[in-house]
């Protein structure tokens, strides 16, 4: 069944080549630097996504830097959705003007919102002031400010056809 040998030194040499031949085989499947093996493997790919750990009994772990992963997604998805060509042809259809502009004005409101909210809860008497100023006056201020302005557009619409008359 087996290859018979002549010697037992002989068995002994083809053993001690078995068993180099099996440790290089173990150096090839086993990294000792885990990151630096993925690293290899995924031909750097990895390498922003992983970060290396020292445990309490200095043995090095590595994991995932799960910030970074989502922060690449986000960024990926952001310029997939946000890049120019999208942004135009929304912008010049009528719907998408539309939602644009509430877009808009519901960001205009988030803004005044979370810093009336911030100067609310200040701890300055000023702070609370300006806080309940942009709640209770903000509002007619704008009503005031687009009601002026669509009178100015209106006028100038008006002017610009008695001069084409």
């Amino acid at each position: 069944m087996g290859t018979r040998y002549s010697s037992l030194e002989e068995l002994r040499r083809k053993k001690a080549l078995l068993k180099k031949d099996v440790a290089e085989m173990e150096d090839l499947l086993t990294f000792e630097n885990a990151k630096e093996s993925l690293s290899v493997m995924t031909k750097g790919f990895t390498d922003p996504f992983l970060k290396e750990e020292t445990e309490l009994d200095g043995e090095i772990k590595v994991s995932l830097d799960t910030r970074k992963i989502v922060k690449e997604l986000s960024n990926s998805v952001k310029d997939h959705f946000l890049n120019k060509n999208a942004i135009f042809s929304l912008a010049k259809s009528g719907a998408g003007l539309n939602v644009m502009e509430n877009a808009v004005k519901m960001g205009a409101v988030a803004l005044v919102g979370n810093y009336a909210k911030k100067n609310l809860y200040g701890s300055g008497w000023k702070k609370k002031l300006i806080g309940v100023a942009l709640i209770y006056l903000a509002p007619i201020a704008l009503r005031f400010v687009r009601e002026k302005l669509e009178q100015y557009e209106k006028n100038k619409a008006t002017s610009s056809m008695e001069q084409l008359i």
